[in-house]
């Protein structure tokens, strides 16, 4: 690609990367270090842990949708990069509304799976599910929740012809495969550790 596409000097396009990279590197250092290893939000709500993970749940639900306020300056950097005539086309509109119905469709159903608890790290909270969810979507996809968010990114990209969009959506999805390089194996050590206490 040429760097043609790309116009680095748009304060909207650094506000994006930021926005993007916040919220992973926050809730795995809250829900590990303040939470799992000194207990200190349950602690901080009178020592109760569903209290601690519903105020980590509203905290990065809140983030999240200052997030996608935030993704309106997406939007914003989009408009203001240049575009692709490649990408202008009634193949790659369609792709993008596939890969946008099918993202939202992988995000939300795996809310509705794992439910608040399982959705906002109750498992770092010692509220663990009784099994792992292997129903919709999970059947389909290991982390879909990650996939998902990653498929709306590259689809806006994609809709709007925006070369940056995707280096955006490029640098959100090594940002979630990072963030899996810790949460699996940190979750998996959890319920290894609930097994032998049994």
């Amino acid at each position: 690609m040429s760097l043609e596409l790309f116009d680095f000097t748009q304060k909207s396009l650094w506000i994006s990367f930021a926005s993007i990279s916040f919220n992973p590197l926050f809730w795995n250092i809250a829900a590990r270090v303040a939470e799992y290893r000194t207990k200190f939000i349950t602690r901080l709500l009178g020592g109760n842990q569903y209290y601690g993970c519903y105020a980590l749940a509203i905290t990065i639900f809140s983030l999240g949708i200052f997030r996608d306020y935030l993704l309106v300056l997406y939007k914003m950097a989009i408009d203001h990069q240049p575009k692709s005539s490649f990408l202008q086309n009634d193949l790659i509109k369609g792709l993008a509304a596939l890969l946008f119905f099918t993202g939202n469709t992988f995000v939300l159903s795996s809310m509705y799976a794992l439910g608040v608890t399982g959705t906002y790290l109750g498992d770092y909270f010692g509220i663990l599910m009784d099994k792992r969810v292997t129903s919709f979507p999970f059947n389909v996809l290991e982390n879909p929740m990650y996939y998902g968010s990653s498929m709306v990114f590259l689809a806006t990209a994609l809709w709007f012809a925006c070369p940056t969009g995707i280096l955006l959506t490029i640098w959100a999805f090594i940002l979630y495969l990072i963030a899996l390089q810790f949460e699996g194996p940190f979750t998996t050590m959890i319920y290894e550790k609930r097994k032998k206490n049994k």
